[in-house]
Parts: C-alpha cells; structure tokens; sequence
C-alpha cells in the first residue's frame, strides 16, 4: 500500500476542521436562546405576597 502524499493529508486535516467547524457554527444559530433577554427594569413579582395568619395589615406589625 502506498503512502499518502503530505499535501494530502494536509487537505485532508483542514477540510476536515473546517467541516467541524461549519456544523459547529451551523447548530449553534439553530438551536434558540435559553437564556432569557436581558431586562432594564425589574419585572413584577410572579408569585402573591404572603398575609400574615392573623390577619393585621399593620405594616410594622410583628406579632
């Protein structure tokens, strides 16, 4: 069996890198962003605020 010339394998290596590369590039601008945007002012709270048991609605009041 003959051996391969260097300029083979030479090319061979690099299309291989750029094909790794170009599905790479190519996967990450189809998958969708998880992360979500960032925001420049607070967003409300989702969940309701806690009453207390005992019913006061003093603000202040701790028993």
């Amino acid at each position: 069996m003959n051996p391969l010339p260097d300029r083979t394998v030479i090319v061979g290596i690099l299309a291989t890198v750029g094909v790794v590369f170009a599905l790479v590039f190519w996967f990450v601008r189809l998958s969708p962003s998880v992360d979500p945007p960032m925001l420049w002012k607070e967003q409300p709270r989702l969940e309701a605020p806690i009453k207390p048991a005992n019913g006061s609605n003093r603000p202040g009041s701790l028993i």
